[in-house]
Formats: structure tokens, sequence, C-alpha cells
């Protein structure tokens, strides 16, 4: 068993108690063994020296699309429907297995990089297989699946599935890759929206999520004409429809969740649904400010994700942490959404979410060991005496603050290179993966 020793750095536990100290922590094969101030006879493999450095909780992120990060740039001022229509869902019908793995590993290579350890990913309809190739390979820890799209006028002939074979494919998936590399990779039923799903689906994904125990991973209430559309077709808004077909359970996540009214609000709250904040996307595509200072209150999990990069065009954490904040107190005021609240959504936050947080998302003995450093000694971070630490990382460090990234108690990240992805291939090879499938548009 391989055995980590980091020593001297100021160790943020995300803990119940929000404890802070200076001291060491003690990694044994995947799992931290031992944290405290001075750890004392302990012969490691390798000794970590991290003076002058922040340990972390890896960041959670609870809404990424990694077959998208190929489409940076190329769907810019829209808003969702026309987003949709003319460009995303023309450009996954496009993808071939070596779009999706480059695509993918493009995406976790920036993830990695800006110290994300989880995600909650969602694939297009086809080639997925090649997306938990390359969270196979890079080591990310990941909960992921293929899109289920069987309903829609508009979607493009590639993307449109017969509802039988969607619900087949999934489970053909989740029965290959549902806790495959020692529990690092989970999968999740990931139907679109109600807009592009049958409810004979929705409710095949209802009965399949519940017969193998996993979560289902969906959009909803993310834009007002979204919203109209579901009503015109479904007689009821969003999440009225989904728990009157008995899908508004604990193993539900809503991405989004801007627009809700007070009785969705109440089934949210009532049934255990978890909900995903994506500010940096609904500010891009102009869809709303979520009621996230509501919903915790409320007693809600949210967590944080940066949904894609072609709405997004950045996958960064710290990133999305600001603009949690930030949105919020425009809307609400400068005392709304601490520091130390949304520091908790990225990480502790985003593992309730996700139904993992007895295994990551704070440092704790026995808690696997998916953890990041920060090396904070640098101008835009300075003064460090009598510093807040929670605005420190929240409101002033960066990703190019991230300096040594473990998932699995494996070292993904050592001295700011990616290990687990090649990136001089992986750049070259998503820039000629995206002229071939230009070619087949």
């Amino acid at each position: 068993m391989t055995t980590i020793l980091i020593r001297n750095a100021v160790v943020m536990t995300m803990n119940e108690q929000g404890q802070i100290f200076t001291g060491d922590v003690l990694i044994e094969g995947n799992r931290i063994a031992q944290i405290g101030e001075r750890l004392e006879g302990i012969a490691a493999d390798r000794i970590v020296d991290a003076g002058g450095k922040v340990l972390l909780p890896g960041f959670v992120q609870t809404h990424i699309h990694l077959c998208q990060t190929l489409f940076r740039g190329r769907a810019d001022d829209l808003s969702l429907i026309d987003w949709l229509k003319e460009k995303i869902w023309p450009l996954e019908a496009a993808h071939s297995e070596d779009s999706v793995y480059y695509s993918a590993m493009l995406g976790i290579g920036e993830l990695i990089r800006s110290g994300t350890t989880t995600i909650l990913d969602m694939e297009t309809v086809h080639h997925t297989e090649s997306a938990f190739q390359a969270i196979k390979e890079s080591g990310i820890r990941a909960l992921s699946g293929k899109v289920m799209m069987d309903h829609g006028s508009e979607v493009p002939l590639a993307l449109q599935e017969n509802t039988q074979k969607s619900l087949q494919d999934s489970v053909d998936l989740l029965e290959k890759w549902h806790g495959a590399e020692n529990g690092r990779i989970q999968y999740a039923f990931c139907p679109r929206f109600v807009v592009s799903c049958t409810e004979e689906l929705l409710i095949g994904v209802r009965d399949l999520s519940a017969q193998y125990g996993v979560m289902v991973h969906t959009h909803a209430s993310e834009n007002t004409g979204e919203i109209a559309m579901v009503e015109a077709e479904r007689g009821m808004r969003n999440v009225i429809y989904l728990d009157h077909i008995g899908l508004a359970k604990p193993n539900l996540i809503l991405a989004h969740s801007i627009w809700l009214d007070d009785e969705e609000k109440r089934i949210i709250r009532d049934r255990g649904v978890k909900v995903t904040h994506c500010p940096g996307s609904n500010m891009k595509l102009a869809s709303g400010i979520a009621e996230i200072p509501l919903l915790l209150e409320q007693g809600i999990d949210v967590g944080i994700g940066a949904d894609g990069a072609p709405c997004n065009n950045n996958l960064d954490m710290f990133q999305e942490m600001r603009l949690t904040a930030y949105m919020q107190k425009v809307k609400h005021g400068p005392t709304i959404m601490n520091a130390r609240t949304v520091l908790r959504m990225a990480t502790m936050g985003g593992a309730k979410v996700l139904g993992l947080e007895k295994e990551i998302g704070s440092i704790e003995p026995g808690k696997l060991a998916d953890l990041q450093l920060l090396d904070l000694e640098d101008f835009h971070v300075y003064p460090s005496y009598d510093a807040d630490w929670y605005s420190r990382v929240v409101y002033a460090a960066t990703r190019g603050d991230v300096d040594t990234v473990l998932i699995d108690g494996q070292i993904v990240m050592d001295n700011k290179l990616v290990r687990t992805v090649d990136k001089k291939i992986v750049l070259k090879e998503a820039d000629q993966a995206l002229r071939r499938l230009i070619g087949r548009l």
C-alpha cells in the first residue's frame, strides 16, 4: 500500500465544524488515514512539503458536459433553445468515437488543472463508451451517462432514439461501467430534459434507476421558453410533472432549476431532490438567476457546475464560485452568500448532491483522498497576515494557483503538470477531431 505524507499545509478540512489548522495529512492507499498538527514517526513512501500551501478537498462539479468541450466558442451569444437547435444538437449529432474521446480528455485536463476531482457528467446520445474510456484513463472521479432523447420533431435524425433502445443502451453502459475502477466511476441515467423525452422513457428511467440504485441527472426549469413548451405538451410545469410521474425522489438531480414556483420548491424540498447551480452558463445564455439562498435556507442540497464549454467557455470552479456569490449579492445585497457558504457548496455541498458525502467533500480520516494543494504565495492573494482563508480561496485565488491534485490517493497533477492527460497530444488531436467533425456536419 502506497503512503503519502503531506506536511506543513494549511488544512481547510471543510468538515462540519469548519476546522482549519496548519499540519499534516497521511494518505494510505486511496484514503486519508490521519490528520493532525504534527504526525510523528511516519515513514511514508512520499513526503510532500506543503509549507506555505493550502490543502483543500478537491472540487465537486455537479453538472458537466464533457462531450461539448470540443464546441468551445462555436455557440456563443444565443438563448437556450436556439443554442440547442442551431448549434449544439447538430454538433453532437456529428460526433464520432474519437471526437467524443478527445472532447472528454480536453475537458478533464482542464478540470483537473483547476482543482476539480469529481464530476457529474452528461454525454450525448452516441459514443458514450469513448467518454468512459477517457474518464478511466485520466483518473478523474465521475458519475456519467449517455443522454437520452426519444422525442422532438426538430432534433437531428442522428439524435432521435427509439425509446426501448435508449433504455437498453443505458443499461448496457451501466452494467459495464457502474462501479468500475474500484468505484471511481459510476453511472447515472441522463434523460436530457422533459422536452426531449416521452413519458414512457421517463417512467422507464424511474423504474431502472430504482432497480439499480443509481442517480438520475436531467435539466429542468432553465429557461422560460422551455417551461412553456412543457406546460403546453404535458399540462403542468417541469418539477410538478416529474413528481406526477414519480421521478421526484432523492436520487434525482436537477440542473439549473432557475424558474421554480412555490409548489415546485416544496416538491424539491419534501422529496429530497437535489439541485445543481450553473451561474456562468445561466448568465451567458441569459437564462436567469436561480434562487440559491432560498433553496439553501429550505435545506435543499445544492452543488455547483460549470455546465459545458460552449455555454460557459471554461470549466473553472474558481470562476463559478465567485459568480455564485456575486450574482446573489447584486440581487439580495452584499451580506448574502458569504465565501464559506460558497466554498462548502463547491466541496461538501457537491458531495451531498451526488450522494457521496461519506466518501468525499471534506478532509477527514477514512475519506477518499481527493485533494488539491493551492500555492497562494503570489501578489493577487496577498497580504496573508490575519487573512480569512475562505475569502482568499473564493474571492482571490485562481486556477493558476492549483499546484497538486490527488484523486483516489493518486497524484494526478504534480507541480502544475497533469500526469494522466498528455497535454500536447490532446490539444493536437482535439483540433483534428473537430476538423473532421465539422466536415461531417
